[in-house]
Order: structure tokens, then sequence, then C-alpha cells
């Protein structure tokens, strides 16, 4: 205890001036004592985010002490634009083989295709799965799905872009006049899409409507019109600021 050494009685007694007894301060302390472990505890069972206990601890120095001056921070060779952390771009393959994984566990993105070009890997989406005919707003299932797609490419630092595409048939609805807004507003929701979830980089859309519908291969007409109106995700082997 922190009271061994002190004389109780002496504290009960009167003192020789008459005054009252102070044998209450004995209570007080032991109160005290009981609030400060109290407090101990709740903070050691607590997590403390650094940055913001830092950023407190200053604003209390800097009000309980007006007249201290801040050190002034001089630039050095350590600490300058030039060295700011930028995340590196992933070699496509190994890429490739990380996204196959994450889409076959994913009900909706299994039907997605994946294509490794020369010089790019391209995540073909089909439309159907994700907007409603004549629409470029997303269903709630595609939305979860694409956040958990953004949430793999966030980590990485390659450069992405979102391409729209159509088949050749007039959309359906009268939201959109032809297939270039169609297919452009798709791929720009595509990217709001990856951005939301976290990935910081710039993503470039575009909208190529029917343009790269001979480019496909020879199938069942149905199937090959159901292809055409795909959104790609197109990952390049470089990064943003390459």
């Amino acid at each position: 205890m922190l009271y061994d050494d002190w004389d109780y009685e002496d504290l009960s007694a009167p003192t020789d001036s008459g005054r009252s007894s102070q044998a209450w301060l004995v209570t007080f302390t032991d109160l005290v004592s009981l609030m400060l472990t109290f407090f101990v505890l709740l903070f050691s069972m607590s997590s403390v985010n650094v940055d913001r206990w830092e950023e407190m601890t200053d604003t209390l120095s800097q009000s309980l002490n007006p007249t201290k001056t801040p050190p002034i921070l001089t630039p050095t060779a350590e600490f300058n634009v030039g060295t700011i952390f930028r995340r590196q771009a992933i070699n496509l393959d190994y890429l490739q083989g990380i996204i196959e994984e994450t889409v076959s566990h994913d009900e909706t993105l299994r039907e997605a295709q994946l294509i490794r070009m020369e010089d790019r890997l391209v995540v073909a989406l089909p439309g159907d799965i994700l907007f409603r005919p004549g629409q470029a707003i997303m269903t709630g299932q595609a939305r979860q799905t694409m956040f958990a797609l953004g949430g793999l490419l966030r980590n990485i630092g390659n450069r992405i872009g979102v391409n729209g595409h159509s088949d050749p048939g007039p959309p359906a609805g009268a939201a959109y006049a032809s297939n270039w807004e169609l297919s452009m507003a798709r791929a720009v929701a595509v990217a709001n899409a990856l951005r939301r979830s976290g990935y910081g980089d710039e993503i470039s859309a575009y909208g190529f409507s029917d343009s790269r519908y001979t480019e496909l291969p020879d199938m069942e007409e149905e199937d090959r019109r159901a292809l055409a109106r795909r959104v790609d995700i197109v990952i390049m082997p470089a990064g943003g600021g390459d």
C-alpha cells in the first residue's frame, strides 16, 4: 500500500490548534488510487490509434506550453516527393492465376473469361450478369461481385482500363439513344465500382459499341451476341505512373 508509513493515529487525533480530524484523506486517497487503477485497466484493454494519439499529445503540448516553438523541419534526402511509396506492377502471368482462383469461387464471376494477350490481361465480364437489358445500373449481386474483384485489384499497381461493348442490335428501352452511349455508360459504371472498392489509381473507360463484333470467334448467333454485350477489364503490365 501507499500508506504503510502513515501514522493513522495522528490523522484521527485532533490537532493542537483544535481543527477537526483529517482521516478523510485516507479514504479520498484510496478512491483516487482505485479510479486511477480502473482507467489504467481500461487503457490496457483498448487499442490505441498511434497517429491520433500522437496528434492529441502534440495538441496538448502546444496548449499547455504555448511558448514552446515547434521544431523546424528541414528537407532531407530521405524525405522528398521522389521517395513516395508506389505500388509495384505485378507480373500478368502470376496475376492471372490469382484472378482465376478468385473467379472460380464466385458464382457470378464463373461466367467471366480471362484472356492472356501478349501485352495485357483481359477479364471479359458478360454484360448480362452485370446489367439489365438496355441499362447501365448494376444489379445488387453485380455490385457485390465487383466489390470482391475490386478488393483484389486494389492491391496491385498495374494500370487498368475498362472497355464497354454491345451487340449490333439497338439498345433496349429508351434510356440510351445508341449503343455508343450504352457501352460507354456501362464501362464507367464498372470503373466506378472498382474505384469504390479501393483501387486508387486512374481508370480509363471507353465505349466501343459493336465495333469489335466482327472480331468475335464463330459460334451460335445467340451466344455471339451475348459475348458481344460484355465489359472488359484490361490490366496492363506497367503501373499507372510508368
